[in-house]
């Protein structure tokens, strides 16, 4: 058995690296880490799709933190709940899927996870399926372990409920629910925006002065499945199977996890931490993900995997340090001071791709990712003033010499048309090798390096024989 570390330092970094909130509060968990005592800990990853992706690498590297201090740790899959699937808050019921499907897409998790984690050797981790109790749970149970909540619990989660504004005329003083989504009633800025009242007709300005808005929570209109009410029995009941002392997620997870802390101290008079995560966000706390087409997956090539992050503004670089690294705080932090004393962020943040290509895929891949990049994009007649709005786009082959217009159309990430392509380079959006070009009839003689097509800021793609 692993040797239980104590050291306050090291656990004192433990729970607050990357930590948004622990439950009941950091101060006894702390206390008991301090003890020596063993703890056993899970996190669970529901297979929604076929690979893990930067955001889940986050949970995961804080898994293995524990794991580094002596702890016993559970990569629990979810092949039970993924089938229920988590509540969404977009105005939908989540499709649900089969047994099949959750398997095919969790084949690799463990490898995935693997880059983070320890699955063997001493104190290795844990793989567990939440099948293997929730599978066996009668009609009977279920009844029973859903009697420690209520449907008014439920129904409080965040994804049922949605924010409305309720606008008073300044006119007629009448009141109505308005789609406007403010978050701060006290930093209300919508100068320039009008709104027609719903009773009088008149047009008033959206103005903090003008109008009277207060915020109302209302139940999502759209019918929310009773399987969807459940889930969060599903998951807590997690935490009664494996008998565990501390469950780490994503802060969107929090009621989730706090269900499991009810459960487990109402079936095993136990209790249960909770430590959330931060989320993975920029500085101005746009998240990085699928929908905002920057979400790394850990199955992606080296290359791409490289080229995505370079992608991301620079505001994500010490986040991600902080969140999906092993790197010392302390150096973490001397990189926040670097770039606030204005330096240029471009080799942060390849030091910051580099050590997450090499955390996933190996030293070797890491520098063969860093090579590629630099030989695309660091030449020296290239414009890269703009190089963290660059996307790898890949590679196009065509004939050796072709007609400018021609070489555009055959990616559709350079122009969908001959009539787009022509536009473009009226509005000297196209460059070739950094030169602007402008004339329809240019031709181009492609060599083995190849030519740099740019269109725009954030669109470069290597032409090559």
């Amino acid at each position: 058995m692993a040797k239980i570390q104590i050291d306050e330092k090291k656990i004192e970094e433990v729970l607050s690296r990357g930590v948004e909130k622990i439950y009941p509060n950091k101060e006894t968990l702390k206390k008991q880490l301090m003890s020596g005592k063993r703890i056993r800990l899970y996190c669970g990853f529901d297979p929604s799709a076929l690979s893990l992706h930067i955001g889940n690498a986050v949970l995961i590297n804080k898994l293995s933190q524990f794991q580094e201090l002596g702890h016993e740790v559970i990569f629990l899959i979810g092949d039970f709940t993924g089938m229920i699937g988590d509540p969404t808050d977009k105005e939908t019921t989540r499709k649900k899927m089969t047994r099949k499907q959750v398997l095919m897409n969790a084949k690799d998790y463990k490898k995935q996870a693997s880059a983070y984690l320890r699955f063997s050797g001493n104190n290795a981790a844990k793989v567990m399926y939440n099948s293997k109790w929730s599978d066996k749970m009668s009609f009977k149970d279920l009844i029973e372990v859903s009697s420690n909540f209520t449907v008014q619990q439920m129904i409080q989660r965040d994804m049922f409920k949605r924010n409305l504004t309720v606008v008073k005329c300044r006119h007629c003083n009448f009141e109505w629910k308005s789609p406007i989504q403010l978050n701060n009633l006290d930093t209300v800025t919508l100068e320039g925006n009008k709104i027609n009242c719903p009773n009088c007709g008149k047009m008033t300005s959206l103005n903090k002065e003008d109008i009277i808005l207060k915020k109302v929570e209302q139940i999502r209109e759209t019918p929310i499945g009773f399987h969807e009410l459940l889930y969060p029995v599903a998951q807590g009941y997690d935490s009664v199977a494996m008998d565990v002392d501390l469950e780490v997620g994503g802060n969107d997870q929090m009621f989730n996890m706090l269900a499991g802390r009810i459960l487990q101290k109402a079936i095993n008079n136990k209790e249960k931490f909770v430590l959330t995560m931060k989320l993975l966000a920029d500085d101005k706390g746009k998240k990085m993900g699928k929908s905002e087409g920057n979400a790394v997956f850990l199955n992606e090539e080296p290359n791409n995997m490289y080229g995505i992050i370079m992608s991301w503004s620079d505001g994500f670089i010490i986040p991600a340090f902080e969140l999906a690294t092993k790197l010392p705080m302390k150096e973490v932090g001397e990189m926040r001071k670097q770039l606030d004393s204005g330096v240029n962020p471009r080799n942060l943040k390849m030091k910051l791709a580099y050590e997450i290509v090499r955390i996933c895929h190996g030293e070797k891949a890491a520098e063969g990712a860093e090579n590629d990049f630099v030989g695309k994009f660091q030449r020296k007649d290239l414009d890269i003033s703009a190089y963290e709005d660059i996307r790898i786009s890949g590679n196009v082959e065509i004939n050796k010499k072709t007609n400018i217009v021609n070489i555009l159309i055959t990616d559709k990430r350079l122009a969908v048309s001959k009539g787009e392509a022509r536009r473009l380079m009226g509005q000297g959006a196209i460059k070739v090798n950094g030169e602007v070009v402008k004339d329809i009839n240019t031709t181009f003689e492609i060599t083995e390096k190849g030519l740099m097509i740019q269109r725009g800021k954030k669109v470069f793609i290597r032409i090559k024989i």
